[in-house]
């Protein structure tokens, strides 16, 4: 049977957490619930954090920090935040915008988890809270690597620098059904120029391996290059270093392959979605 628990606290939430196994945070219910609904999750406790420091944004300096309970329909909101109003308009319909969190998206298997995929194009890093307090801060690429043999976690916030010029970023999300289909892949990329060449490039892919990733090849690709024909077509010879998508009832693995490459040229040229 299923219980309900509120929390005052994101430590009573962890203690709970570390010493229950049978416990389950509770953030914007979309991935939980679904279970629920669907009978997978039928014992334990459902933990609902009220700590108000759960769903803060702090957008005002150079360093952005999240609460992990943040909603998208939050993020869509904040003028701050508008180089993540795409992404976050990517997940679901204005409904499970209202409730999806951006801790939540980081558990999300594929092909979800889009949000999650422009966080690790910006060098986020995940705080995750214990029954002893908050942890170090992880790095995005290491946390989802640990994510499947971790022990119960709750994602207090996430944090990651502001982009000096918004328009450095970039993120599209290919699907068969607009505006809010599932996708065939999303890509989001930090481009920062110095002296009109890219100074520390970092592009990433959800839906082309187990979970969101990092382009690596195309990022060694870029990195120093001026964003002209040249450097787009050395990006997308590299474009499918390190994938390994799947294939699924959205699409097949040798489709993802093939389109990968051109919608990659698409982003990086600024061709409208």
């Amino acid at each position: 049977m299923l219980a309900v628990r509120s929390c005052a606290t994101l430590a009573e939430a962890a203690g709970i957490l570390s010493g229950d196994r049978q416990a389950v945070l509770l953030g914007g219910g979309t991935l939980v619930m679904r279970d629920v609904n669907e009978g997978k999750l039928t014992e334990g406790t459902l933990l609902r954090v009220t700590d108000p420091t759960f769903r803060r944004i702090d957008a005002h300096g150079a360093r952005i920090e999240l609460g992990g309970g943040v909603t998208m329909g939050q993020i869509l909101a904040s003028r701050e935040l508008a180089f993540l109003h795409a992404p976050a308009r990517a997940i679901g319909g204005p409904a499970v915008r209202n409730m999806a969190s951006v801790g939540g998206n980081l558990f999300a298997g594929v092909p979800y988890g889009d949000f999650t995929v422009a966080l690790l194009a910006l060098d986020a890093q995940v705080l995750v809270q214990s029954g002893f307090g908050s942890g170090r801060a992880t790095p995005l690429d290491e946390f989802l690597a640990a994510r499947e043999r971790m022990g119960p976690a709750l994602v207090a916030a996430i944090q990651f620098p502001r982009p000096a010029h918004p328009g450095d970023f970039h993120f599209r999300k290919i699907s068969r059904v607009k505006p809010k289909g599932i996708s065939v892949l999303s890509i989001a990329a930090h481009l920062p120029l110095a002296g009109g060449r890219i100074a520390q490039a970092r592009v990433a892919y959800g839906a082309m391996a187990p979970t969101p990733i990092r382009a690596r090849g195309v990022e060694r690709a870029l990195e120093g290059k001026s964003l002209d024909a040249a450097a787009i077509a050395a990006a997308k010879q590299a474009a499918l270093e390190g994938c390994r998508p799947a294939t699924d009832a959205i699409a097949s693995e040798w489709y993802r392959r093939e389109v990968l490459p051109v919608h990659l040229g698409r982003l990086l040229a600024g061709e409208p979605r």
